[in-house]
């Protein structure tokens, strides 16, 4: 039912419904009084109560019937108005359905979300006659696939935002249609019409329209992808459209702010003279320095007239200009490079004239700049060389020219040598020009040539050294495989030639040399080195005992390139000799050990008796034990003598004997130099007196201390000034100097005497080495062994110049502080040992 319909019910019944409400409190009072009487009668109440009840129900129900009547009148009148509004809307449906029925149209209205659609018109525009109207809401029933999705989607926005359409539709009976669809209050609804004429006309210049349209912007954005600046202008010559290329360089925020602030890209002049072009239908092109986005650059301007205005685009020349001046600086370095390598380039065009020539080019050839500037053809210099007997003899001249300039239409042409009168001998190699032409490179490889020469001839040279050799000389590749050897290789370790041809592999040397070398190990090592993989390559020695009793020393010597040079030497024979001599040499340290040792103990055996007999020389020398007349007390004293010599050089020998056992130690002390060179001296004095030389001393007073063992220091200037003395004639003097000199202390003792002759120098150190050279000193050849020992026990060293007839010098250098000391315990035997 209608909801108006509901209404005009709902009015009619409210008098009822209020006549009812007033009624029923009297129907209830008349109830209540009617049992009220009732009691009453049979109680015999008053009579004047039963009168005031009837009196009110008697009111109560004339006023309700009152109230009931002039509801019954408003209700009437209601009713009237409600029945003309709904004449009212009756014809408005009728006009709306006159409306539709006016166009061949269908419209389908939704009152809700789950309300089912109303359909109102002719659906048969877009269905067969026979078909039920709610199928036009498939609309891929009659619409094609793609336009029945747009339709879906849009009427979804339209029911569900309310949102607007309008679109064109082409229904599969080929009818052309409108929808349209818009909101009406709580209603939407869909219109499809039918389009001919006129609106299929307006129909089909809207889709060329949106068509044209959608071109345009299709152009517009990709002249907003481009780098160039583009703009086009409307009829009164002002901005309408830029790209985002021009918004840049004009620094305007978008397209749309440098139309509407009309920001030019081009300077009033430039723009006068485009203006010029198009109002006389011309193109304007130039080239024009345009300041872009804050810097100046060069860009080539077109500006042309167009149908209804005009437009223009600006292509950026700096970075092809740029681009064209590095390119000339690079054509400029090539040139000065060419002209500075040792190969002569000439460059010729596809006409076969020269282009170029470097420095070398025109020194190999010796041209004239002059002729070369004028750009010959290759003919006319080939000429003038062969003119000049510059070019290699040709029986046929004219046949080689012409195989000379197939070249030019050769891929790659081979290179060719040119052996020149001159004795001079060329590489000319050829290079076909991608624009034509071709480019001759001339290399004078004489100088090679020559190399080369003289390689093979070394190469000869040193194949015949090593097969000369007695060592087997065997060279590996990085590969393992043998690439060179010699005879002496092959006979050392008996290969066969067979095997030797076969450049065998490492493993195939080993596997032929087992039977001599079984070792494994070692050829594993020799396999490892030449190859293994190493982070570090080294070369080794290795000494093989083979099987035959043979002995061979192996070196292997990493190479350069990766492979490894092996070398054989049999040193059986050597070996057998160093044997022997091993043997002897130790029979030889077993001799001097004993020497060493007897020498040792006859020494101190010796020592023992000579000093009771030197204390007993003594106490018949000093009268001890009885007077002694001149002759016993001169005999007394020589025997004295002698027998401290011979204690001397008993004290020498075990000195020497002690330092060859490597048990001398020095008692390390602070020794005042000047006391013991006094010390040194007193012991001298009677030799001085007895062969009239002289002792001069020379020390500095300040001279000082240093760490030595002072008995062995003093016993050292001892033999030297005794040697000096024995040396010196009558009358000479002997020096003994001391200075301190850069952390060491050096004594020199220099005689005048006859001198040593150069052949003696080595010899004087040695043990019982004792050249008098016709002078007066008699001794065993202790003195110097022992001042050397003790000097290098010190840490220093001992210097001997002499020449003869000019006298000796020797010098000792000791370190301030060095040496080696002993404890207590050894000084103390040391000192019984003495005793």
């Amino acid at each position: 039912m209608p909801k108006r319909a509901r209404q005009t019910g709902r009015r009619r019944a409210a008098p009822l419904r209020l006549a009812l409400r007033f009624a029923a409190p009297a129907l209830l009072l008349s109830g209540v009084a009617a049992r009220a009487q009732a009691a009453v009668g049979f109680a015999g109440a008053d009579k004047a109560v039963g009168l005031s009840l009837g009196t009110g129900l008697i009111f109560f129900s004339t006023l309700t019937a009152l109230l009931y009547l002039a509801g019954r009148r408003r209700s009437s009148a209601r009713e009237a108005e409600l029945s003309s509004e709904i004449e009212q809307l009756r014809q408005k449906v009728e006009r709306a359905r006159a409306f539709l029925a006016s166009e061949t149209q269908f419209a389908v209205v939704w009152a809700g979300a789950r309300a089912e659609p109303e359909i109102e018109g002719d659906v048969n525009l877009a269905l067969d006659a026979a078909t039920a109207p709610r199928r036009v809401l498939g609309f891929g029933a009659w619409l094609p696939p793609d336009q029945a999705r747009t339709l879906e989607q849009k009427v979804a926005l339209l029911r569900d935002n309310g949102q607007g359409f309008r679109q064109d539709l082409i229904a599969h009976n080929g009818r052309h249609l409108e929808a349209e669809g818009r909101a009406i209050g709580s209603r939407v609804v869909m219109r499809v019409r039918d389009v001919s004429g006129d609106r299929l006309e307006l129909m089909r210049l809207r889709e060329i329209h949106a068509a044209q349209t959608a071109r345009l912007e299709v152009l517009r954005g990709v002249l907003d992808l481009s780098s160039h600046p583009a703009w086009t202008r409307g009829p009164d010559q002002a901005l309408d459209w830029v790209n985002l290329a021009y918004a840049k360089a004009v620094d305007a925020e978008s397209p749309k702010d440098a139309v509407a602030r009309g920001l030019e890209l081009l300077d009033r002049a430039a723009r006068e003279a485009a203006a010029r072009a198009r109002q006389g239908g011309e193109v304007w092109t130039r080239r024009e320095h345009v300041v872009v986005a804050g810097v100046r650059r060069l860009m080539e301007v077109l500006d042309a007239p167009l149908p209804g205005g005009g437009g223009g685009m600006a292509d950026d020349l700096s970075e092809l200009e740029a681009v064209r001046a590095d390119h000339a600086l690079q054509v400029e370095s090539h040139i000065r490079t060419l002209d500075q390598i040792a190969t002569a380039v000439a460059i010729f065009d596809r006409s076969k004239r020269l282009v170029f020539a470097n420095a070398a080019y025109r020194h190999l050839w010796q041209l004239d700049p002059a002729f070369l500037e004028q750009g010959p053809s290759d003919s006319q210099i080939l000429d003038r060389l062969r003119a000049d007997r510059r070019l290699p003899e040709q029986a046929d001249y004219r046949s080689w020219k012409a195989a000379l300039h197939s070249v030019y239409l050769a891929v790659e042409p081979p290179p060719q040598i040119w052996h020149l009168p001159d004795g001079r001998t060329l590489r000319v190699a050829f290079a076909s020009n991608p624009q034509g032409g071709a480019t001759y490179l001339f290399d004078d490889v004489t100088e090679r040539f020559a190399l080369e020469s003289q390689y093979n001839s070394l190469a000869r040279v040193q194949s015949e050294t090593l097969d000369a050799l007695q060592e087997g000389v065997a060279v590996f590749g990085a590969d393992g495989r043998l690439k060179l050897s010699n005879p002496a290789f092959a006979r050392l370790w008996r290969l066969s030639d067979q095997l030797i041809a076969e450049r065998p592999h490492i493993d195939a040397v080993s596997a032929a040399s087992k039977p001599l070398l079984p070792e494994d190990a070692i050829w594993a090592d020799l396999r490892s080195a030449v190859a293994g993989l190493h982070s570090a390559r080294i070369g080794f020695e290795r000494r093989m005992n083979r099987a035959d009793g043979a002995v061979v020393d192996c070196a292997v010597a990493p190479l350069p390139d990766g492979g490894a040079l092996l070398t054989f030497i049999d040193v059986t024979d050597g070996v057998n000799v160093e044997r022997a001599l091993k043997e002897r040499n130790q029979a030889l340290l077993a001799a001097e050990q004993l020497r060493n040792d007897f020498v040792h103990h006859v020494s101190y055996e010796l020592r023992s008796p000579l000093t009771n007999i030197i204390g007993f020389i003594q106490l018949l020398g000093d009268g001890s034990v009885g007077p002694l007349n001149e002759k016993q007390r001169e005999y007394a004293g020589y025997v004295l003598k002698s027998s401290a010599a011979l204690l001397a050089i008993i004290n020498d020998i075990l000195d020497l004997a002690t330092i060859d056992r490597d048990a001398m130690a020095l008692q390390l002390g602070e020794v005042d130099i000047r006391r013991v060179i006094a010390e040194a001296a007193e012991g001298l004095q009677d030799r001085l007196a007895e062969s009239h030389v002289e002792l001069s001393i020379v020390a500095a007073p300040d001279i000082g201390t240093f760490q030595a063992d002072g008995q062995r220091v003093r016993q050292i200037l001892f033999n030297l000034l005794s040697n000096a003395i024995g040396f010196s004639e009558q009358g000479q003097t002997v020096t003994l100097a001391a200075l301190r000199r850069d952390g060491e202390i050096v004594f020199k003792v220099t005689d005048r005497g006859r001198g040593i002759p150069p052949e003696l120098l080595d010899k004087v150190f040695d043990r019982f080495e004792s050249r008098t050279i016709n002078s007066r000193h008699r001794g065993v050849g202790l003195g110097l062994s022992i001042v050397r020992a003790f000097v290098e026990l010190h840490g220093g060293v001992v210097h001997i110049d002499s020449a003869p007839g000019e006298g000796t010098v020797v010098t000792c250098i000791f370190p301030i502080r060095g040496g080696k000391t002993i404890g207590r315990p050894e000084i103390e035997s040391r000192m019984e040992e003495r005793a």
